[in-house]
């Protein structure tokens, strides 16, 4: 852990009168030049985290380091972080130029070496030819650049990122994941971003860490998080599911009641109460296996590239995400046969 580069452990925040923490008992760390995203539901301690790592919250009990260096007596201006709030909070009666440069001038940055810094870092946010114009003549988009822009003139040691697109339409959210993603890794600065999108979470982080109630619920690659997830509630949160219990009676193998056999591929103790796991794009159609269900086409929704369908079989109704190049797709009533390799059924809390 001593050579992490940021370390946070045990971080507590307890608001008075509040029954419960804010944020119980965090632990997390970051390598160098590693992006980590903190995702989960407002209300989940996410942004109260990341306020504390700036310094704008004081915790009320834990321990924040940054290369090595304990964070608690050292005030915000101090603390050499870059921070993009959801708002972006950009100064309206000062150009582009002279937003990006503030936190230069702060710091007694010599004129002509900040004109330098300012025109490298608009740059490297696609605003170059920018820096005279005013907040308001910005869109969206170009207003979240020079907000990334000012944070990262500095040389932070640590970008935050609270909640970046959550003010972009959707197309746009989606450039500037791309956008931001590429600015990190360019720059090889180390990042956390708070969201509550999965999306963005997973197609932008090396690493998420799935909060609930003020603590970490699982913390992994956002390959790990989406295919073995730990709990229910990370299962859940992170895409669609369907969710089976039953028991292990053979190895590999759970008795589903009013479903039947269902086999798996991780390992789980004989006799134990498994809840199983299938992703609605794991299935296939009217393809052979080992988990194979007769079922009907109660409902379906097309959303362009895949076909949303709902299945009923016998007790219960399976979701179904298909690709709608795949060949004939079903119509409602039709009868179907749904199977899924037992490599695509995850015992929920059971690692690779």
């Amino acid at each position: 852990m001593a050579d992490k580069h940021v370390i946070v452990e045990q971080l507590v925040k307890t608001y008075p009168g509040s029954g419960a923490p804010s944020v119980d008992h965090v632990d997390f760390d970051l390598e160098k030049g590693e992006m980590l995203a903190l995702l989960g539901p407002s209300g989940c301690g996410k942004t109260t985290i990341l306020r504390m790592v700036a310094g704008l919250i004081t915790p009320t009990s834990g321990r924040i380091r940054l290369d090595g260096r304990d964070m608690a007596e050292i005030p915000v201006h101090k603390r050499n972080m870059g921070m993009v709030f959801q708002s972006y909070a950009l100064f309206p009666h000062m150009s582009v130029a002279e937003n990006v440069a503030f936190g230069l001038e702060m710091r007694g940055v010599p004129k002509a070496e900040r004109a330098a810094r300012v025109e490298r870092a608009l740059d490297l946010v696609k605003l170059r030819g920018y820096g005279e114009r005013r907040i308001t003549q910005l869109s969206g988009g170009q207003q979240q650049r020079c907000a990334i822009a000012r944070s990262l003139v500095i040389e932070p040691q640590l970008l935050l990122l609270d909640e970046p697109l959550s003010n972009l339409d959707a197309k746009l959210r989606d450039e500037m994941r791309e956008e931001i993603r590429d600015i990190q890794a360019r720059t090889g600065v180390t990042a956390i971003f708070v969201t509550h999108d999965q999306d963005e979470a997973l197609s932008m982080a090396d690493r998420l860490a799935v909060m609930s109630a003020g603590r970490i619920e699982q913390i992994g690659t956002p390959r790990q998080i989406f295919d073995r997830p730990a709990t229910e509630f990370v299962a859940n949160f992170i895409g669609a599911g369907n969710f089976l219990t039953g028991t292990v009676v053979e190895p590999h193998q759970a008795n589903v009641p009013g479903l039947g056999m269902v086999v798996f591929g991780l390992d789980a103790p004989l006799g134990k109460d498994v809840r199983l796991l299938v992703r609605p794009h794991r299935f296939t159609l009217n393809g052979k296996g080992e988990n194979a269900f007769e079922g009907v086409v109660r409902h379906l929704v097309y959303r362009g590239d895949t076909l949303t369908l709902d299945v009923d079989v016998k007790d219960r109704t399976f979701l179904v995400d298909l690709p709608t190049h795949a060949g004939t797709l079903p119509e409602r009533g039709d009868r179907v046969t749904l199977t899924v390799a037992r490599d695509d059924v995850t015992v929920i809390g059971t690692a690779a």
